[in-house]
């Protein structure tokens, strides 16, 4: 059995279709669901083991990156998305995902109050590269990967991670933080390594169940050895190209067959 996952886009969503592909490749059964038809039936979220709010640029960005789709989902789906919570699903947040993600207040702790936002890029452009980063922990989403150095892409102008320093402090502590942006060795850097200048350099985040995870490099855009920029290069010197992005994808799916026997 193919787990069903639902991939909720809105006007603006622009990785819908490889956010799905990367589902399906690894044995899910994805579906993409406009934000206005589970408006209009609610319900029809129960049906799914995991939720994905891919990238894009919902709403045009508007007032802020993701703000109006947060608000859309307090409004008319926190009923089900509370209720979806409390199964022990998965939810996802990828770039925009991230952003409505934590403009919900449902990362980092599940509670619909916001605590962390993702402002402007420091750099006050947006900011399209491919970046390293360090798994910080062990994780249902990151097995194969702890405390490895991967290697996504990023495109985003509001991906900086900002929160006062008693919530940074938790989300350190209360191990919150899974990926952070570094140099190609693991060590800590500065602009361009970290493309945004995130506190903390701070790449991705989970709840402190681990199964909400969010993060704004996208995992969907390297999938296959040869999207990676300096495969040629790679290859002629006999380095191994690993496509990290598949790996979070693998993961989740793991886990939902695990969990649910199949």
């Amino acid at each position: 059995m193919r787990p069903k996952v639902i991939i909720l886009r809105g006007p603006g969503t622009n990785c819908d279709v490889e956010t799905a592909h990367a589902f399906f490749q690894e044995g899910a059964a994805p579906e993409t669901v406009h934000v206005n038809t589970l408006r209009k039936n609610p319900a029809l979220l129960k049906n799914y083991s995991v939720l994905c709010i891919p990238g894009g640029f919902t709403y045009g960005d508007d007032i802020s990156a993701g703000r109006i789709f947060a608000n859309e989902m307090m409004l008319f789906l926190k009923d089900v998305l509370e209720e979806f919570i409390r199964q022990d699903k998965l939810i996802l947040g990828i770039c925009n995902g991230f952003q409505v993600l934590v403009k919900t207040g449902i990362l980092p702790d599940m509670d619909f109050v916001q605590k962390v936002t993702l402002g402007r890029n420091s750099s006050l452009k947006f900011e399209a590269r491919w970046v390293w980063m360090k798994t910080e922990q062990a994780s249902l989403w990151t097995k194969g990967m702890e405390r490895r150095v991967i290697s996504l892409p990023v495109a985003h102008g509001e991906g900086r991670l900002i929160a006062g320093e008693t919530v940074l402090e938790r989300l350190e502590k209360g191990g919150h933080v899974l990926l952070r942006y570094a140099d190609e060795q693991g060590r800590e850097a500065g602009y361009p390594y970290n493309p945004n200048g995130s506190a903390r350099r701070i790449a991705g985040i989970v709840d402190k169940t681990g199964r909400v995870f969010g993060l704004m490099p996208h995992p969907e855009r390297f999938l296959y050895e040869g999207q990676h920029p300096f495969y040629g290069y790679l290859k002629a010197r006999n380095a191994s190209v690993i496509p990290w992005g598949r790996l979070f994808f693998r993961n989740a799916v793991a886990y939902v067959k695990q969990e649910s026997g199949t």
